[in-house]
């Protein structure tokens, strides 16, 4: 099984708002994705925010590490969520793999309507408190 590192990011607006892109098969996700060669978790982060929202971010602290078998691609998937804010550029779409076709800000309720599933994997009902899970096995979306 192929280890593959993955990243994302929670960034929120003046008003709480959580950035949220939306995939082309169709599902609503933080901005991340996976590291490359000789990335660090931080410049990965940055990267695929900048990509995939347009926007430039500094990473802050760690919001969790979770950790699951896809096992419809055969890959043990380690996944780092980072608090980041925003610190210039503007909202649009640059990823180079196409993979994003949507970007918005969105309530904690719509992000809970757009995503149940991530919303309670990443316990957004709680308060930010950093955490390890291992969630098993899983497939995509």
């Amino acid at each position: 099984m192929k280890r593959v590192n993955v990243v994302s990011a929670i960034m929120n607006d003046e008003a709480e708002n959580i950035l949220m892109v939306k995939n082309v098969k169709g599902y609503w996700e933080l901005p991340g994705g996976a590291v490359e060669k000789g990335e660090n978790l931080h410049q990965a982060v940055i990267r695929e925010v900048k990509e995939e929202t347009g926007f430039v971010c500094k990473v802050k602290e760690l919001h969790s590490v979770r950790e699951a078998y896809f096992q419809d691609k055969k890959h043990h998937a380690l996944m780092i969520t980072f608090f980041a804010e925003i610190t210039g550029g503007q909202m649009s779409i640059l990823d180079p793999d196409h993979d994003i076709e949507e970007v918005k800000w969105v309530s904690k309720q719509n992000f809970q309507k757009l995503n149940p599933k991530l919303y309670h994997l990443l316990k957004l009902n709680e308060e930010p408190q950093a955490f390890y899970q291992f969630e098993g096995n899983r497939t995509v979306g």
